[in-house]
């Protein structure tokens, strides 16, 4: 079984591309992980770049569901929590986006001390719980709704269970995903949610940053099956605690790749 702790240790011997060639070879190494084996530990996320017609997207996996994407002399923040320290050595954010309450994926201590004058584009949800100061340089959209921030057009996709059981926790029209267009580049943040008809009715996505742990979000096989529908160029697993991940074999294809970093930097 391929969980967050394997991934961490075995992240030397990883490739940081997968595609359906590599991807078999990697799963049964990490799987058959012998028992106390210690091998060196990536401490700091690497970065990926990505090119754009107007520079590299660079893609800073911070931890579970915070990322940092830079383009365009712009740093954009995506979910910051865990205090302004886990933050260091990245540039300040130009702007912030959350996609929705839960304390994972916000957290106003962190803002308040990162934020400074950025602009936050925000769940409606989101919106009402910041403190006025915040609240100030805050936009919500709504599921469905686009807008932009620091010029870079925004979509609101829904994000929410759809298995009954699991409703509780990501009930319809809370939370947002957001599909951002980065010049030539589709960037597709999905939150937490299961494979909701307006995420299996995109197109055209280069990345896709997909969530996946029970009872949250997504099983891995969920995710494969949807990114068989819906097709990203670039898919990032992120959210997926100590989630089984070969269930994403499946979805590795000849223009379809799977990348595994490292989200969980501090885990033993």
């Amino acid at each position: 079984m391929i969980t967050r702790r394997k991934i961490v240790i075995g992240m030397a011997g990883l490739p940081f591309t997968i595609s359906a060639a590599s991807l078999a070879a990697a799963f049964p190494a990490l799987a058959q992980e012998r028992e106390g084996e210690q091998e060196p530990k990536q401490e700091t996320a690497m970065a990926d770049r990505i090119p754009t017609g107007t520079g590299d997207l660079v893609i800073h996996p911070v931890e579970h569901a915070s990322l940092v994407l830079e383009w365009d002399g712009k740093a954009l923040y995506v979910d910051p929590v865990g205090g302004a320290e886990r933050y260091a050595g990245l540039p300040a954010p130009s702007a912030i986006l959350i996609t929705h309450g839960h304390g994972d994926h916000f957290d106003v201590p962190t803002l308040e001390a990162i934020a400074g004058s950025a602009p936050l584009l925000v769940s409606e949800e989101v919106r009402g719980r910041l403190p006025d100061p915040l609240k100030a340089n805050a936009t919500a959209l709504a599921n469905g709704e686009s807008g932009s921030v620091l010029d870079i057009p925004v979509r609101a996709i829904a994000a929410h269970n759809l298995t009954a059981e699991r409703m509780r926790y990501h009930p319809v029209g809370v939370g947002n995903g957001y599909v951002l267009t980065l010049d030539d580049v589709l960037v597709y943040i999905a939150g937490d949610t299961e494979p909701t008809d307006d995420m299996l009715g995109l197109t055209d996505i280069d990345v896709a940053f997909l969530p996946m742990n029970l009872p949250f979000t997504m099983t891995p096989e969920q995710a494969a099956e949807a990114i068989g529908i819906f097709r990203p160029r670039i898919v990032y697993p992120y959210h997926y605690g100590d989630s089984d991940l070969s269930g994403l074999e499946a979805a590795a294809e000849e223009d379809i790749e799977i990348r595994l970093r490292d989200w969980y930097p501090g885990a033993e």
